[in-house]
């Protein structure tokens, strides 16, 4: 009765600061309660047994994206610089987007509900030889390893996008001594935290994303706390983090393609040791790449 009870609260939690994220008197309320929502958020995937996933949504939806909306938020224009728009026409307009979007994607999916699902039995037969015993991280390093290297290949592009909007100073406030305190407790227990996520991945939920999330939460509050140097797209080895994980993946599918029997088909026997690998040198890119984007000091393009 009691975890009834505990869980029903924590339900009506989150959807109470749903409501007032999108229905805020003004964006600075409606911020700081998106980032208690995804806080309430972990809660309930850790409520749920899922604690990688609750470790995720605290590091990017709660931290990353909390930094990211106030960021914004900071560059807001003043009123005057605002579209002359009332309420009514706003929402006209966002139906106007949304509901074409919801009737195309019922017609895409309710097709799919009289199909007979045959992945997850083929997944299961060939899971010994997968190198890994979980059938999400089979699926995205083995199965539909093409996947996952095209998500490190978009990541990439998104760093590069975001450089060629041009310059864009970080400067920060002196950090309070509160959370330069903080930040030297947590940030070697997200790394910690970050290598537990890595390495439960092949037997469990979790994997690079994941982990690499963790790693630049942990990289931001450093510098947001002063404790780290400004992040240089110019420091050579910083730009090898960034593309270390695409080009192992390249070289590992070049590799296969050779000496093996076809693209990202590992030999039997070395599946777990390539998987490894590529799970490795990904989460040290998508880490680089994250913190890039969200605390890099956009200096000049062309240097």
């Amino acid at each position: 009765m009691t975890e009834w009870l505990f869980d029903g609260v924590l339900g009506l939690l989150l959807l109470g600061l749903a409501f007032g994220a999108l229905h805020g008197r003004n964006l600075y309320t409606s911020v700081l309660l998106f980032i208690a929502f995804g806080l309430a958020l972990a809660l309930i995937w850790a409520r749920l047994g899922a604690a990688d996933l609750a470790l995720a949504e605290a590091a990017i939806g709660a931290g990353l994206t909390g930094v990211l909306l106030f960021t914004a938020l900071a560059r807001q224009p003043g009123p005057a610089d605002l579209p002359d728009a009332t309420g009514t026409r706003l929402r006209l307009g966002a139906a106007a987007v949304v509901l074409p979007m919801l009737i195309l994607l019922a017609q895409g999916l309710a097709p799919l509900s009289e199909v007979e699902p045959r992945m997850p039995a083929l997944i299961t037969r060939h899971l010994d030889a997968s190198g890994v015993s979980h059938p999400v991280t089979a699926v995205l390093l083995n199965y539909r390893a093409w996947d996952t290297l095209l998500e490190l290949a978009v990541l990439l592009l998104a760093l590069l996008g975001a450089r060629q909007l041009g310059p864009r100073p970080l400067d920060l406030a002196e950090p309070w001594p509160l959370l330069r305190a903080w930040a030297r407790v947590l940030a070697p227990l997200l790394v910690l935290a970050a290598g537990y996520i890595l390495w439960r991945g092949a037997s469990a939920p979790g994997g690079a994303f994941q982990a690499g999330a963790l790693l630049a939460s942990g990289v931001v509050l450093l510098r947001l706390s002063g404790l780290v140097p400004r992040l240089r797209w110019s420091f050579t080895p910083l730009r090898l983090l960034v593309l270390g994980g695409l080009l192992v993946f390249i070289g590992v599918a070049l590799m296969t393609a050779w000496l093996g029997e076809g693209w990202l088909t590992y030999p039997s026997g070395a599946a777990k040791l390539l998987i490894v690998l590529i799970e490795s040198v990904a989460t040290l890119s998508i880490a680089a790449s994250l913190s890039l984007l969200v605390v890099g000091e956009g200096e000049d393009v062309s240097s």
